[in-house]
């Protein structure tokens, strides 16, 4: 068993350290998936006809997903040599300025084919400092927590991903109350963006307020720190890498079938009003919310392994309801959101200790951010894609068997995983 170095900061202290940061990261990350739904077909990519701009503009959402890992390759490198919080610091601060310059932007009627390619651009530094920042985060949690509290620890920043996704929804609805949807298209769109700035400056308030893990500053006191981590990482725990990102494909695959894509149906297929598709976006990030601490607990009291199995059976079983539900009334796609978000708080808090248990403290950083962020390639970059794809050309029903799919592999490799894998 491993001794545990005294924790430095309180619980206080780094439940909203890591709460903090997350909630900002994932406001910008899910403020631009609004928009790419919304706003950004018709602003960035005018000239296609309404199903290729929305195919367009997912395809720049997947940007940051091929992102991800490069930054988590970087950030990663620095967590794992000079220290988790200074790395956290210049993470929150690559993904809030990419964030605020993307509010920004002018159109493609104002410079043409370079509007799209800025926002790609800005969209890869989305991307590359969230690489950085979740793996980050599930550190400073875990590696502050007392003997047999990780899995409630490390629950702690996986809250961010609902509040961020209940604000991110929450602000276009409010906009939407007080400006027309010509005034959204027009300039209103960008308030979200910009306003970030004030999220930014909170976020680096609480994470320089911190004192470095105590795990991490025993490896500075006892000179164990790797000197590049992602070599050791390819070199003694690629099954590790391997099995962790499959692990936890269907987490990816269900959030953005439960979200982009869903906002993307309800909108352009259903033709749903704006408010009432943001709406059921609210609602269900409540109910993500809300089982992510019941998840956490269940997770300490029968182990993350069970919690994650039993999940991913019921995900499986789900994905036969996904056509009958999306393809009724709209009180049918507000209980699909509902459910759907229900499961997704259940595997998605205790994924993260999971993916950082079978790292060694020296190379954790990399690690878990790696296996987190190559999940969001097989998982979430292509999903929204994917899922709009053979809705189109096959039915519904094919989008719940590619979400099936996903719970089956996700299924065999926690099964082949060994006991302190998962």
């Amino acid at each position: 068993m491993t001794n545990h170095p005294k924790p430095l900061n309180s619980p206080f202290k780094v439940l909203i350290a890591s709460l903090a940061g997350t909630t900002i990261e994932f406001f910008d990350f899910y403020v631009y998936a609004t928009a790419a739904v919304l706003v950004f077909p018709t602003l960035f990519f005018p000239s296609s006809d309404p199903t290729s701009a929305m195919l367009q503009s997912f395809a720049t959402f997947s940007i940051a997903f091929f992102a991800r890992p490069i930054g988590a390759m970087v950030f990663g490198h620095f967590g794992d040599r000079i220290g988790r919080k200074a790395t956290l610091v210049a993470a929150l601060l690559t993904m809030g300025i990419s964030t605020v310059v993307i509010g920004l932007l002018p159109g493609f009627k104002q410079i043409g084919v370079f509007a799209p390619l800025l926002l790609s651009l800005c969209r890869f530094g989305q991307g590359f400092g969230l690489g950085g920042e979740w793996g980050g985060a599930v550190l400073l949690a875990t590696e502050n927590a007392p003997e047999g509290k990780r899995s409630w620890y490390g629950m702690f920043p996986q809250l961010g991903a609902p509040v961020g996704l209940f604000l991110s929804s929450g602000i276009f609805w409010v906009l939407l109350h007080f400006i027309s949807q010509d005034d959204l298209l027009s300039w209103g769109w960008r308030i979200p963006f910009i306003s970030s700035i004030v999220l930014i400056a909170v976020g680096l308030w609480m994470r320089l307020s911190i004192t470095e893990t105590p795990e991490f500053q025993k490896t500075l006191e006892t000179e164990e720190r790797v000197k590049v981590p992602l070599a050791e990482i390819f070199r003694r725990h690629k099954r590790s890498l391997f099995l962790g990102t499959f692990v936890a494909m269907v987490t990816f695959v269900l959030f953005y079938i439960a979200t982009a894509y869903l906002m993307s149906y309800n909108v352009k297929v259903r033709h749903i009003p704006f408010l009432d598709a943001l709406a059921i976006q609210i609602f269900s990030s409540i109910s993500f919310g809300v089982f992510i601490p019941l998840s956490g607990k269940l997770s300490e009291r029968f182990g993350r392994r069970a919690v994650l199995i039993g999940t991913t059976v019921l995900i499986g079983a789900f994905s036969f309801l996904l056509p009958v539900l999306l393809g009724g009334s709209e009180t049918g796609i507000l209980l699909f959101a509902v459910i759907a978000m229900a499961l997704m708080g259940m595997t998605y808090a205790p994924i993260g200790t999971a993916l950082a248990a079978p790292f060694p403290t020296s190379v954790r950083y990399t690690g878990a951010s790696m296996t987190f962020n190559l999940a969001g390639i097989v998982g979430a970059s292509l999903a929204p894609y994917a899922a709009t794809w053979l809705q189109g050309h096959y039915g519904l029903s094919y989008v719940g068997y590619y979400l099936l799919a996903a719970s089956v592999i996700t299924l065999l490799c926690i099964l082949a995983s060994r006991k302190g894998e998962v």
